[in-house]
């Protein structure tokens, strides 16, 4: 009975380690069984694709070891392929579309060869110039306005030949107040224009200083709608010429020929008890209206309210010591007077304004022919076009003999109501300058650049 148990007992044993080394050799070393989540594909070598397949595409179904397909896997590969294709499409379309919707930029050079230029990149495009003392020989800076990225030249040294030209597209900043000037203005001229027949450039516009009377025939020729190749003419003074397509109207700006700087404006400007009703500083030419207007200061004894200095000769440089006495006195001024000279327009309106002292501008035409229709004679059509049409909020006078009773208007203001109208007059300013500077851009877009 014992050998009997005995051998029933050896018989599990050695059953259990046949199948416990049969299990092993399952586990460790049979690597045919194929899982159902796990399924192995046989590996393709390119002599047995190229035997076996008889020259099957890859993106044929691979058949497993055992002789059948795995269409599911296939079916997700092709599907995984066809959302990446597609997303890769989507990206470059994106792309494309940005870029066009992209502004493109472009360069324009400004040459500086009149005072103006100064009152157009400091005051207007408030760009930058390397170095900053105003006597240095050469001077530059670059800023950005729209569409477009400007450079700026100016300064003795820069002489025609020697700015070096990286674009094809030119602002040449000229005067041709008088006849010196329209000669020296005439060598930048003929200098694009041969820049043009060699085809160095293909847009050049002018800004002009043009002559107080408006005569500036000599310019015509040069304009490309008379056969020249002037694209664009921004010129200061009531011209008849303005059209505003191809010739357009600038302002005369701050006199920066007499180191007139820009001015930041701040709340004590604003705020501060002024104590002159009024000023005038300048030069009393014989016969003109700053005669009668220094008869009726006198008269009414207003030189005691007013910051009054006459003299009777023009000096066309300003000292450090007359500047600054000029600056206090527009700082220091409720109104500053404003009487005609040659022409209506005069640096001192721009200059009243930088310091919030309202211009008090004499509305009268000028001998000339500035006037709306042309041709001789005063008083034709309405001088201050461009002022006007901004809203310029000043004081306009028909004759100085209207000056009295001015003032006792302004006697009765409020200290509020001086400094209202004082910060509208300080950010009217800022508006035109913006206005200027985005119309300057707007119109050199359009004309240089345009597309179709």
């Amino acid at each position: 009975m014992k050998f009997g148990r005995r051998k029933i007992c050896f018989f599990i044993v050695l059953l259990y380690v046949i199948f416990s080394l049969y299990a092993a050799y399952n586990v460790f070393f049979n690597t045919k069984a194929i899982s159902r989540v796990h399924r192995v594909v046989k590996k393709i070598t390119a002599a047995d694709s190229a035997k076996g397949l008889g020259g099957q595409l890859r993106s044929d179904p691979v058949p497993l070891e055992g002789g059948g397909w795995n269409p599911w896997e296939e079916d997700e590969r092709a599907e995984s392929l066809s959302v990446l294709q597609r997303r890769r499409l989507e990206f470059r379309a994106y792309q494309a579309r940005i870029a066009k919707d992209r502004p493109r930029r472009h360069k324009v050079q400004i040459w500086g060869k009149a005072a103006i230029g100064l009152y157009l990149w400091e005051h207007i495009l408030e760009g930058p110039l390397n170095p900053t003392d105003r006597k240095a020989q050469w001077r530059e800076g670059e800023v950005q306005s729209g569409t477009i990225t400007f450079s700026f030249y100016t300064g003795p040294a820069v002489v025609q030949g020697q700015v070096p030209l990286d674009t094809d597209s030119v602002v040449l900043v000229l005067n041709g107040r008088e006849d010196q000037k329209i000669a020296y203005a005439t060598r930048w001229l003929e200098h694009a224009g041969a820049l043009v027949r060699t085809h160095a450039l293909a847009h050049v516009a002018v800004v002009m200083l043009g002559s107080e009377r408006c005569a500036n025939d000599w310019l015509r020729p040069y304009l490309r709608a008379h056969g020249g190749f002037v694209d664009l003419l921004f010129l200061v003074y009531d011209s008849p010429w303005v059209n505003e397509r191809d010739v357009l109207q600038w302002p005369l700006g701050v006199a920066t020929y007499r180191d007139f700087p820009v001015v930041l404006p701040s709340v004590e400007m604003v705020t501060s008890e002024r104590p002159y009703l009024c000023n005038f500083l300048g030069t009393v030419y014989r016969n003109s209206s700053r005669e009668t207007l220094m008869e009726i200061l006198k008269q009414h004894r207003l030189e005691r309210e007013c910051d009054i200095t006459a003299r009777e000769r023009w000096v066309p440089q300003e000292t450090a010591e007359t500047l600054r006495r000029y600056q206090t006195a527009l700082a220091r001024s409720d109104l500053t007077l404003c009487p005609v000279g040659v022409n209506p327009e005069c640096y001192r309106i721009y200059e009243a304004c930088s310091y919030g002292s309202v211009p008090v501008v004499e509305d009268v035409g000028t001998a000339g022919g500035c006037a709306d229709g042309g041709g001789a004679g005063a008083g034709r059509g309405s001088p201050l076009r461009l002022l006007k049409a901004s809203g310029a909020p000043f004081l306009f006078l028909r004759d100085w003999a209207e000056l009295p009773a001015l003032l006792e208007r302004e006697r009765r203001m409020t200290q509020g109501e001086k400094v209202e109208r004082r910060r509208r007059l300080l950010e009217w300013y800022g508006t035109f300058r913006t206005r200027m500077r985005d119309q300057f851009t707007q119109a050199l877009e359009e004309t240089f650049f345009r597309t179709g």
